[in-house]
């Protein structure tokens, strides 16, 4: 396999680039599955329904929610990052600005349209976050954290977490529908491609290929 070798100044830039394109990205379609308004991913539902309820847009609900969840690391013993820091802004800010920006659809096809490209778009988001190891996004640093403290599964944690989430969101006015079952189907098999896609090796040096191991955490 031919490698392409990159100063080291270069490679920090491209992990910086790609992580906040990707945050960018990942606020952008998660505003695309608001727009949609076929169902929402399971955070975002809780993110619109206390939207809904405070009148706060739902960026700023994310922000406050991302800086509450982060200072619940704290007795986790949780070391956020700079990826971590940024997550709590950077996707927020990113989803306020482009609902400010992207006009409503009407229409069954016109709305499934955009919900995939939602979908996708997210992938590719996390496929770049992650793949610039600058630190996990506040909520899975949670899941990470009690998996940690209570010795109970990652698969479980993170099921509990979520369906705690959805299932307040939903009740506090949070879209709920196809788009949230199609989104848990598809985010990790999208999520593990792009992150092979947009993988930065170990070593300060960038390769044409590169084949990241393990499962996907998003960067929620």
């Amino acid at each position: 396999m031919s490698t392409t070798a990159a100063p080291r100044g270069a490679h920090l830039t491209r992990r910086l680039i790609q992580l906040y394109v990707g945050l960018a990205l990942y606020g952008v379609s998660s505003a695309l599955l608001v727009v949609a308004g076929l169902g929402l991913e399971p955070w975002g539902v809780l993110h619109q329904g206390l939207a809904e309820r405070t009148g706060i847009t739902i960026g700023v609900v994310s922000i406050i929610i991302g800086a509450i969840v982060l200072l619940l690391w704290i007795p986790l013993r949780q070391r956020p990052g700079l990826g971590t820091v940024s997550n709590v802004f950077a996707v927020g800010l990113a989803m306020d600005g482009t609902l400010a920006l992207v006009p409503e659809v009407h229409g069954l096809a016109a709305q499934a349209g955009v919900m995939a490209a939602g979908i996708v778009l997210n992938g590719v988001a996390t496929g770049l976050y992650i793949a610039a190891r600058f630190g996990p996004g506040p909520r899975d640093g949670l899941m990470t954290g009690l998996h940690r403290r209570t010795g109970r599964s990652i698969r479980l944690v993170r099921t509990a977490i979520e369906v705690a989430v959805v299932v307040t969101g939903f009740l506090l006015g949070g879209s709920l529908g196809v788009g949230t079952v199609l989104y848990a189907l598809a985010i990790g098999p999208l999520a593990q491609f792009f992150l092979r896609v947009f993988a930065i090796p170990d070593d300060g040096s960038a390769t044409v290929t590169a084949r990241p191991s393990g499962q996907a955490i998003l960067p929620q």
